[in-house]
């Protein structure tokens, strides 16, 4: 029965709740990183490490530190702080162990401490009630939740570098060249995404 509970919260995050198609979080690097399907790769799996693990050390500070002492109204600046620190830590990683990923993401490194969707993981597992269960369960749960929110993220930024990267040997009038026609081509990607709103899980 748990298992079933965490492919549902796991699904319905990557396809019907999509944080970048459905929730429209996390759209500066959404658009940015989206340009060729490497670079989009690479940040695609830095913020699921960062989604994850965010989900995991916001869990125990929200239930044993904001809660008793009746702070949890400063969710959103130790989140943000926690955040600010993992995404230092990951580029520190990246940096260490590939140089060349690290050169090809450039600024948009740095843009997942203010990545809307990885703040909106960790309020969202407050909001969800996630972080009110037993502590194995809530944990996996927002830890689940993470993950499918970075895998949603990811898939959502894979595709659309494989659409622009198409797009640039394609014909497109002038007036639509460059933003109009990223723009477009996200809304009607958003569009696709939000047929999986009918699935019942």
């Amino acid at each position: 029965m748990e298992i079933r509970v965490f492919v549902t919260i796991l699904l319905s995050t990557i396809f019907i709740n999509n944080y970048v198609l459905s929730r429209m979080l996390g759209l500066c690097p959404f658009l940015g990183v989206s340009k060729k399907l490497d670079s989009a790769l690479g940040m695609g799996l830095a913020v699921i490490f960062v989604m994850t693990l965010t989900s995991f050390i916001t869990y125990p500070i929200y239930k044993y530190v904001l809660v008793p002492n009746g702070i949890a109204y400063l969710i959103t600046i130790v989140f943000i702080l926690v955040i600010a620190a993992l995404v230092q830590f990951v580029e520190m990683a990246v940096r260490k162990m590939s140089p060349a990923l690290y050169q090809s993401l450039g600024i948009f490194l740095p843009l997942i401490t203010t990545n809307c969707a990885v703040l909106g993981v960790a309020v969202l597992n407050v909001r969800s009630g996630f972080m009110d269960h037993g502590t194995s369960l809530g944990l996996m749960k927002c830890m689940v939740q993470g993950l499918g929110g970075g895998i949603g993220f990811t898939l959502a930024l894979i595709i659309m570098a494989g659409i622009r990267e198409r797009l640039e040997i394609a014909e497109i009038p002038e007036n639509l060249k460059g933003a109009p026609i990223t723009f477009i081509t996200a809304g009607l990607l958003a569009l696709a995404f939000y047929g999986f709103s009918g699935m019942k899980i």
